[in-house]
């Protein structure tokens, strides 16, 4: 495993994130206990959940399934640097969602008690909450940190203004600000170069990709047709929408003699703002094929041929469109 700092901070990260949105809904829990038994193994450090993810099980059944691995062996906390997000509805109520200051405490204690931790590492909001003022977020945010029971904030699907008035506002009260950001990002969708990946820059916020094989499309998908999510009606429809595109690459990836699904991750890996992919293994073998990724060094060639299979916007904004 290779290692790097969460965005500007001074806390060491696994190159690669293991995501848990699998756990209670894909994968069993006895799988689930399996699988984080073996990212420990190969050296992942940083973990990443939600209290919204449990699909089939439930909302907050994964936070849940995770709790129950940490306190079967209570060593595991301390080796792993924990992220989970609020945003999402947890309940019926008119305040059980988004980031007022209510919701944002009741589902930080909600979450503590699910995951059988006294603390949060990485608090991330899920989405922008356009009706919540900044001073309103940050007070709530300040409070759970001033409690010890947050660490560091970060955001999912912001764009790159709501990371600069975020941070903005954050400095003005003496805070770190936000550290990292989660975002689509892939080969296959490289929106984020426009503006979110400049800012990101500037401010020294860790990209933290989710998606990072365009949900199995940058993973082998013709050859594997019928497994998994692959089999699903709308991932059989992007497939045939960009098969010419996905025939090209997993030809590019036979002539360099790697799996589609390494040469896709060891692309966002080679970017200086991405600080981990988030992994979502559905299976041990998912989990234990993506290591060669971090050993895959593209060249400049390499790197030319898929920006013209996958040529993406064109670089960062205004430079894009405008000149």
């Amino acid at each position: 495993m290779q290692y790097t700092n969460l965005g500007r901070t001074a806390l060491d990260v696994s190159r690669l994130c293991l995501g848990t949105m699998n756990f209670g809904g894909w994968t069993t829990e006895d799988d689930s206990f399996a699988i984080m038994d073996r990212s420990l193994e190969l050296g992942f450090n940083f973990f990443d959940t939600a209290n919204v993810y449990g699909g089939k099980a439930g909302k907050g059944a994964t936070e849940t399934i995770v709790g129950r691995w940490f306190a079967a062996e209570p060593t595991r906390r301390d080796q792993v640097v924990l992220a989970t997000k609020v945003y999402g509805s947890m309940g019926d109520g008119r305040n059980d969602g988004k980031l007022s200051a209510r919701h944002i405490v009741q589902a930080c204690h909600a979450s503590l008690e699910r995951l059988q931790t006294d603390y949060i590492d990485v608090y991330q909001m899920h989405h922008v909450h356009r009706q919540a003022p900044w001073e309103e977020i940050w007070q709530a945010m300040d409070t759970l940190i001033r409690q010890g029971k947050v660490l560091y904030v970060g955001s999912s699907n912001f764009a790159a203004w709501n990371i600069m008035q975020a941070n903005e506002f954050a400095r003005r009260q003496g805070m770190l600000g936000l550290v990292s950001e989660q975002s689509l990002y892939n080969l296959n969708a490289r929106m984020i170069e426009l503006e979110l990946v400049p800012a990101c820059r500037n401010q020294g916020v860790g990209i933290l990709p989710w998606a990072p094989l365009s949900s199995g499309l940058l993973g082998g998908i013709i050859e594997k047709t019928e497994q998994g999510r692959r089999a699903h009606a709308t991932t059989q429809k992007r497939l045939e929408e960009q098969r010419e595109t996905l025939v090209a690459y997993e030809g590019f990836c036979r002539d360099l003699g790697e799996k589609p699904a390494d040469v896709a991750l060891a692309w966002l890996l080679h970017n200086d703002v991405v600080t981990a992919p988030i992994i979502g293994p559905r299976t041990m073998e998912q989990l234990e094929s993506c290591m060669r990724s971090l050993e895959l060094e593209l060249s400049d060639e390499t790197l030319g041929r898929l920006d013209t299979i996958f040529p993406g916007p064109g670089g960062q904004a205004p430079e894009a469109y405008a000149w």
